[in-house]
């Protein structure tokens, strides 16, 4: 960051404007721009050899790139980044876009679900790119646990909550276990669950199994541990992540970038690797900008996502709100409308629980 800031405060204004004229045409049309092009729009008069000229030594930085013969720049990512931390302009949500994103606050439906899918639909309408909603934990406390065994390989548990909230969800228990041991899992936590949410529960329970390891047998303690990794791991399965508008992407893609971009989805649908980006969207407030292999998510598809993190009333982060789309993302327009969805859900969120 401090090596990108340093680069741009060493450019001098014109090389600053070329570079900064490149980048908003490119993610205006998505084409390489020429010299020609650009001495028709500098706000002084230069010729176009001049301006091949800077473009070479934006080039020979890392800025630009040319795409295969074409005599026209691109920006490198290294570019995007440097334009978006120096040089964006951001735009304020128009009034449009404002009323479509306010308008997922209507609704009488029970729970948060419903909102939470408006939501995607919404952002996904408004930036024509893929919305990605992370939505909270149940946190209510606990009531009780079963564990159901549907075969060698594949067991369900039941969560059942005090505000009368059920979850099911199917996981791979431990080799070796038997119904006895699920039903001795299930007696061993439903003893320390009471009153209990999942994360407290999780974190008792490691300083209890350490207690009483001696107690359980082989199978049991494994589906235990397994269990409640499944429950709260980083990757956990349960349908926390929401994304909308895929075939807007796709749209978008060349045909050489589908495949790519396929992969993204199919590693969204497995959930891989979304830990990383939202712990790194949950360091702080605000909005984030992650440009291709920025993140490991979207390195092979050379995707961007713009993600805010949203709060509840205790000014705790609980999930994210987010637009995935091609690096050539129109970022001054879509930073700010993710800024503003997320603030609208965690005043939701807050509401409700005040209500």
């Amino acid at each position: 960051m401090q090596n990108r800031s340093k680069l741009l405060a060493e450019m001098n204004d014109r090389s600053r404007e070329v570079f900064r004229r490149v980048v908003e045409s490119y993610l205006d049309s998505g084409d390489p721009v020429g010299s020609r092009t650009l001495s028709r729009t500098m706000s002084e008069p230069i010729s176009a050899a001049t301006i091949r000229n800077v473009m070479q030594d934006l080039e020979y930085l890392g800025l630009l790139d040319s795409p295969h013969t074409s005599a026209g720049r691109i920006p490198t990512q290294l570019g995007l980044r440097m334009f978006v931390d120096g040089l964006m302009e951001v735009s304020s949500v128009s009034l449009q876009d404002r009323e479509a994103i306010d308008a997922t606050a209507g609704g009488n439906e029970p729970g948060i679900a419903p909102m939470f899918d408006r939501i995607g639909a919404a952002l996904s309408g408004i930036t024509h790119g893929a919305s990605l909603v992370l939505t909270p934990k149940h946190e209510a406390a606990i009531r009780h646990i079963e564990f159901v065994g549907l075969g060698p390989d594949r067991a369900l548990v039941v969560l059942v909550f005090d505000d009368g909230h059920v979850e099911n969800r199917v996981f791979t228990p431990p080799l070796g276990h038997t119904q006895s041991s699920l039903r001795e899992a299930a007696n061993f936590l439903n003893a320390l669950a009471e009153g209990r949410t999942l994360s407290e529960l999780r974190a008792h329970m490691v300083e209890e199994v350490g207690r009483r390891r001696r107690e359980l047998d082989e199978a049991a303690r494994a589906l235990v541990e397994n269990g409640l990794a499944v429950w709260e791991n980083r990757g956990e399965t349960s349908e926390r992540l929401i994304v909308r508008g895929r075939a807007n992407l796709i749209d978008q893609a060349a045909d050489s970038d589908l495949e790519r971009i396929r992969t993204l989805f199919d590693d969204l649908e497995r959930k891989r690797d979304i830990a990383e980006f939202l712990e790194r969207a949950e360091e702080g407030e605000g909005v984030r900008i992650f440009i291709g292999s920025e993140n490991k998510l979207f390195s092979l598809s050379g995707s961007s996502l713009v993600v805010s993190p949203y709060m509840n009333a205790d000014r705790k982060i609980i999930g994210a709100v987010g637009v995935i789309g091609p690096t050539r993302l129109n970022y001054g327009r879509i930073v700010p409308i993710v800024d503003y969805t997320a603030q609208l859900v965690g005043r939701l969120l807050s509401g409700e629980r005040k209500g």
